[in-house]
């Protein structure tokens, strides 16, 4: 699959900012001879540092002379975008801010009245200005020693200290050496907005960094609320195991309790017959004597122990985290690879568990830090190999145009890229139907059927990176090489044109078992 830039549908990128080699060369317009004031600063074009002439203003909140701007679109076309901030621009001319437009204009008429003023020989009210005088000779100074870089009276023009010197007419002087200070200001000026810009880029960066923190220790809190609520959940279930054996074992023993009971009334009321007729006198209880005596030849059985009658303990606690633990297999996924965000082309859109990620082919408003690509729709694992032998498999059945495999470390992040193993890249691609693996040049596969996850294995050691199809379990292809660096995952969802390709790529969890090594 041919490596592509975002799709058109996709916006520029609104964090990037400019390099200054992408400022069109623009005929320099004339600049004040005197330093300027920060209101003035502030209404001075990014591209030619000059007050604005014919102020636009972008969606995006910045301004630019109307011909600058068009100057920068044309270096840059077919693309329009904002030489500021790179965000994407709409196809129609902006208008003149007329608001802006009046503020510049009085600004630079007020510059050209302080400099008629000073080009003229006569203050406001028509006398003549104090002419400067040579402190040595009282004459005025009207020539400059461009050799001694000094400001002379004719007198000093003849001294022998002057002698052989070149010199100029003071006026001829000033306005050379105001032009080459003019030219010396503007990379200054350059220089300081583009400080201004690295410092609102740290500015996105705290921002960015204070919205991540949140968002994790969210997801952090959620996922320990769930194995809290798993764990409430199973100690409920297991005090409800408990109070039932209790109750049963008490109706077992409450059975005997109520057997011994009714034997307890019989022997109790025989008892007492038998003391009433001993108490008697002798007559009556010699005629009861074959009665009383019927009454006390009862038949006694010793009461039995009650087996199991006591809660089984042993079966309640036993082992009892690891149990749970073991339990916890339905609860917990593992997957060997997850995603780096901090990797990803702002168009991506990735999973919670980082286990996922797709094209939604609209633009977020990221940091544009060294890690991060920013040409193609790439994103790597989180975690990167220097040894060993390491797989993973990717559920590619919901994407029609992908790229999957391993990346070096040093592999480029910014501008194009060269996908093949000479750029860094070990991959192998889906792109109109077709299956291929990226060397160079190209290499088509010939696949019978669709793949629906493929797993990719890497042997550091070995230098292989080999693909397979998990579900036929065949080769698809392998890449001998000699690895240096450290080796990272790599997955590309590909274009979202249109919504055309709106599917994930999915790593897949593996199987996670918990047992007892004593009993093996």
């Amino acid at each position: 699959m041919p490596l592509r830039p975002r799709a058109s549908s996709q916006p520029g990128r609104a964090s990037t900012l400019p390099s200054l080699k992408n400022f069109p060369v623009l005929r320099p317009r004339a600049v004040s001879s005197h330093t300027q004031s920060p209101l003035e600063d502030e209404l001075s074009c990014p591209v030619c540092c000059e007050i604005f002439t014919d102020p636009v203003v972008l969606k995006c909140s910045h301004s630019f002379c109307r011909l600058c701007l068009k100057a920068f679109w044309n270096k840059k076309a077919p693309k329009r975008e904002c030489p500021v901030c790179r965000r994407k621009c709409s196809l129609t001319e902006p208008t003149i801010s007329l608001a802006l437009k009046n503020v510049c204009d009085a600004i630079a008429q007020e510059q050209k009245g302080k400099a008629s003023s000073r080009s003229g020989s006569y203050l406001a009210n028509g006398t003549s200005k104090p002419e400067a005088l040579c402190a040595a000779h009282g004459e005025g100074l009207k020539l400059y020693c461009q050799s001694d870089e000094e400001v002379l009276c004719c007198v000093c023009q003849t001294s022998k200290k002057h002698q052989g010197h070149s010199v100029c007419p003071l006026e001829e002087a000033a306005n050379d050496l105001k032009e080459e200070m003019r030219q010396i200001v503007i990379p200054l000026k350059k220089s300081l907005r583009r400080l201004y810009e690295a410092k609102q880029e740290c500015d996105d960066i705290t921002v960015h960094i204070k919205n991540q923190r949140q968002q994790t220790e969210k997801q952090i809190h959620e996922e320990f609320e769930e194995l809290r609520q798993f764990l409430l959940k199973e100690e409920t279930a297991r005090i409800a195991v408990l109070a039932e054996e209790e109750e049963a074992k008490k109706q077992t023993v409450k059975k005997k309790t109520d057997m011994i009971s009714r034997d307890i009334i019989t022997f109790s009321q025989a008892v007492m017959a038998i003391e009433n007729e001993i108490a008697n006198d002798d007559s009556l209880f010699l005629q009861n004597y074959k009665n009383v005596k019927r009454r006390a030849q009862i038949t006694f059985y010793e009461p039995e122990n009650i087996p199991n009658c006591l809660i089984d303990i042993a079966e309640h606690v036993t082992s009892l985290k690891f149990r749970v633990w073991e339990k916890m297999q339905s609860l917990v996924e593992y997957t060997p690879v997850t995603l780096d965000p901090n990797t990803a082309y702002p168009c991506l859109s990735l999973s919670k568990s980082l286990t996922s990620v797709s094209n939604t082919g609209t633009m977020k408003q990221l940091p544009d830090n060294p890690e991060r690509f920013d040409h193609f729709v790439f994103v790597m694992g989180s975690k990167g190999f220097t040894s060993g032998c390491h797989s993973w498999e990717v559920d590619v059945s919901q994407n029609n145009d992908w790229l999957i495999g391993v990346v070096k470390a040093s592999v480029a992040r910014k501008g194009k890229i060269s996908g093949c193993p000479e750029g860094g890249f070990w991959t192998i691609a889906l792109s109109d139907g077709k299956y291929t693996a990226m060397t160079t040049p190209h290499t088509p596969l010939d696949l019978k059927g669709h793949l629906e996850r493929v797993r990719v294995k890497i042997d550091y050691n070995a230098g292989e990176v080999s693909f397979f199809d998990s579900v036929g379990v065949t080769p698809i292809y392998t890449f001998n090489d000699q690895f240096t660096e450290t080796m990272f995952p790599f997955f590309c969802p590909g274009a979202n044109i249109n919504g055309n390709n709106p599917g994930p790529l999915k790593i897949c969890p593996v199987r996670v078992a918990v047992w007892n090594s004593a009993s093996w």
